[in-house]
């Protein structure tokens, strides 16, 4: 910047020095010439001089200006010092504020952060108190009135109810509310005559479910009892000394796999049920009748089943059941046998036959829930057995030659149960056919019956029942109606041998007789026998409770049909258990095989039932 300066001051001066105007030249003479160079001297002295003070001045001009140059020079690198030191200052300031910017984002996102973890706290803590209280309510719900008691590991659940119910039948059957359909009395039958009324509270029931829950399987047990069974010394008269029935008694093992073992006493895998081919989903009709409805399949008897649940779409089931063999007809030779009365010391009551059984039943069954409805297929195998005697029949009879043989009995059945109606409409459908299956009907109609040689010849039986239920908050509504049929199965052409043989003769069945004598159970060397009990003077007493027999009345039942109204209406449901009462109204028909005649016999009942029950929560 200074050598800059300079290099213009000198070319300044020297522009100026050649601006000067050149000497003239004269014409004049010399004496003019000689004083015109002298005062030619003096000006150009004068004019170097001037030069030279000019150029001194200058010289210190540039001086000055040099020195003002070096203190601009001084003052701008004082100034880009401190420009240096402001930048550096304001880089430092910046890196700060960014750092401070920086610091204040993270305490702003972590005031946030703690903000939302406030909240997060308080709401956990209100959601905690809440839990808590919900807590502490159930632990006291559940230490005041346990719906579960737990015990080693266990959970045990009681259940039952109470009931208070009545019957009232416009044809005597001295029979409690338990119905025995296919005993309905023709018409010429005294008690038809006469009506009935019970009370009886003998249906309260109560049971236990124990549940022991592994990482693999759940174990159960269940009890259930009712009072609806007779021991030899019971009665009416005072104590009314029902004794306990065994209802239900089983165990079970549930594997998550959905393999269920299950054995005891149950519900015949031949029944209905609600869900799958569960235990306890039992579906039997509404009715108070504890016999149920004619039509309904049903059996509780020793059994053990296997069953097998497929994605909660498809179960299979197999089970072993107790066997029986319930014979009928008439004209039978003493050529037979199938069993005995029960042996008391072997806990079999003396008064009831039991069948010496080759195997148990078999039974199978598929059940399907599409998704919509549960719908089941099973079938039924039984081997009925008796010791056969050809030369019982003899004109010497004899037991040589005494041989075993055994029948088979088969059916197959179908249920099925939608839901309408948002589950407000219950419609079920039930059939069973077969031959031998009578037993297994609410009506009990024989399984077999006995041919002239001794052979038991399995019936042919058909079951079926339609239901319709109605289901509200508080009430629930039930029709029903079944029919039950059995074959006419007859063997002579000479005489009513077997069921419904068209050789029979009805024509008593319409015509009263007069009671007979009382008569007593006497246990002798070769079994039991009924005697007449004789008065004083040696006369059979009548005493008033032995209706008289029919007369020339076979009397086979063809069929039976049964329709059913009811409704249960609950007045309270919850956590302290269900009060309901519910009344019910059944119409029987029984008609009978045609006999030699073509006379038609039939028998009708109305029943009337109420019940009032208190069901455990």
């Amino acid at each position: 910047m200074k050598q800059l300066m300079t290099l213009t001051l000198s070319l300044a001066l020297v522009g100026s020095a050649l601006a000067a105007p050149p000497p003239q030249s004269s014409t004049s003479s010399a004496p003019k010439r000689k004083a015109a160079t002298k005062k030619a001297e003096s000006d150009v002295s004068t004019q170097l001089n001037d030069m030279k003070q000019a150029i001194e001045a200058q010289q210190r001009q540039i001086r000055q200006l040099s020195d003002q140059v070096q203190s601009r020079d001084q003052r701008i690198q004082q100034l880009e010092q401190r420009l240096d030191q402001s930048q550096a200052t304001a880089a430092q300031a910046q890196a700060k504020a960014d750092s401070a910017a920086s610091t204040a984002a993270d305490q702003a996102q972590t005031v946030t952060s703690l903000k939302s973890d406030v909240t997060d706290l308080k709401a956990n803590a209100t959601n905690a108190a809440l839990s808590l209280q919900e807590t502490q309510k159930n632990i006291k719900d559940q230490l005041e009135s346990p719906s579960v008691i737990h015990y080693k590991g266990i959970s045990i659940t009681p259940g039952g109810f109470l009931a208070a119910e009545t019957v009232y039948r416009s044809h005597g059957l001295a029979s409690d509310i338990n119905t025995p359909f296919n005993s309905i009395p023709y018409n010429g039958a005294s008690q038809t005559n006469l009506s009935e009324f019970f009370g009886s509270g003998r249906q309260s029931r109560i049971s236990l479910l124990a549940e022991g829950k592994l990482n693999s399987a759940t174990l159960r047990g269940y009890y259930e009892a009712d009072f609806l069974t007779t021991g030899i010394t019971s009665n009416n008269n005072q104590s009314n000394s029902y004794g306990l029935r065994q209802r239900q008694v089983f165990a079970q093992a549930a594997l998550n796999s959905g393999w269920t073992f299950t054995g005891g006493q149950m519900w015949s895998l031949v029944t209905e049920t609600k869900k799958g081919e569960d235990n306890r989903s039992e579906a039997p009709p509404m009715t108070i009748d504890p016999a149920y409805n004619v039509g309904f399949s049903w059996a509780r008897q020793y059994g053990f089943r296997v069953s097998k649940d497929f994605n909660d779409k498809m179960w299979l089931g197999f089970a072993v059941e107790d066997s029986q063999a319930t014979i009928g007809g008439h004209g039978a030779s003493n050529n037979f046998l199938v069993g005995a009365q029960g042996t008391s010391g072997g806990l079999y009551n003396p008064t009831a036959n039991y069948s010496y059984n080759a195997t148990p039943d078999f039974i199978f069954k598929a059940a399907f829930e599409p998704g919509f409805g549960h719908y089941e297929v099973f079938g039924i195998v039984s081997d009925f057995r008796d010791r056969i005697f050809p030369g019982a029949t003899a004109s010497t009879p004899t037991a040589t030659g005494a041989f075993n043989n055994s029948s088979l009995g088969t059916g197959i059945g179908i249920n099925a149960r939608e839901s309408l109606v948002d589950k407000h409409l219950d419609l079920g459908l039930h059939f069973l056919g077969g031959r031998g299956v009578g037993r297994y009907g609410a009506a009990g109609l024989p399984d077999v019956v006995v041919r002239p040689d001794g052979v038991l010849d399995p019936v042919k039986n058909y079951q079926a029942l339609a239901t319709a239920e109605i289901h509200a908050k508080k009430l629930d509504v039930y029709f029903n109606f079944g029919g039950e049929y059995e074959a006419r199965t007859s063997f002579s052409t000479t005489k009513a041998i077997g069921y419904g043989s068209t050789l029979a003769d009805n024509s008593g069945c319409s015509t009263e007789t007069l009671p007979t004598a009382t008569t007593v159970t006497v246990t002798t060397p070769t079994g039991t026998t009924t005697v007449p009990v004789l008065g004083s003077t040696g006369t059979p007493l009548t005493g008033g409770y032995n209706p008289g027999g029919l007369s020339k009345c076979t009397g086979d039942t063809k069929n039976i049909m049964e329709a059913t109204a009811g409704f249960w209406y609950r007045f309270y449901k919850g956590p302290k258990g269900t009060l309901q009462f519910g009344p019910q109204y059944s119409y029987l028909i029984r008609n009978a095989w045609s006999d030699k005649n073509g006379l038609n016999t039939q028998a009708t009942e109305n029943m009337f039932f109420t019940s009032f029950r208190y069901y455990l929560p």
